[in-house]
């Protein structure tokens, strides 16, 4: 089995209310599983982390960071993960940014993302705990307590 190395920046946009914007997914190759996922993706050549979180948030959210607003990665994690009939290994930055009110627009999504993320919504510590569907990173919500 190859297994693909790969990194990635995400963002974790926190409202004021202490909430956590998700995108809800699902992989091609198995359309029944479906998962929530802080807004990022992997890193396209040339660029550094911060600047494939702010252009994966822009693609998927369509809120305009400067990848230099995004400051220095708050968490750090290593995830093995399937996806489309691959495996992965992907070392991932996770930059916070507080948001007031926002507009989500997913318009600038690529091809990929608009077969494979079907919503969006906030979510709380507690609402992330208390639901029975799969979210990641598991981490999430002693991430949120923490900020």
């Amino acid at each position: 089995m190859t297994v693909i190395d790969r990194r990635a920046g995400r963002v974790l946009l926190v409202d004021q209310a202490g909430r956590t914007l998700l995108l809800h997914g699902r992989d091609p190759a198995r359309p029944e599983a479906r998962w929530w996922f802080t807004p990022g993706g992997g890193l396209d050549p040339g660029e550094t982390v911060a600047e494939a979180a702010a252009r994966e948030l822009f693609e998927e959210t369509g809120l305009l960071v400067p990848a230099g607003e995004l400051g220095e990665p708050f968490w750090h994690q290593v995830t093995e993960f399937s996806y489309d009939g691959r495996d992965y290994r992907q070392e991932q930055d996770f930059f916070l940014l507080r948001v007031t009110e926002i507009q989500i627009d997913m318009a600038g999504m690529d091809e990929d993302e608009q077969e494979t993320i079907t919503e969006h919504r906030w979510w709380s510590a507690e609402e992330i705990e208390a639901s029975a569907e799969q979210i990641f990173p598991v981490e999430l919500p002693e991430l949120l307590r923490s900020l």
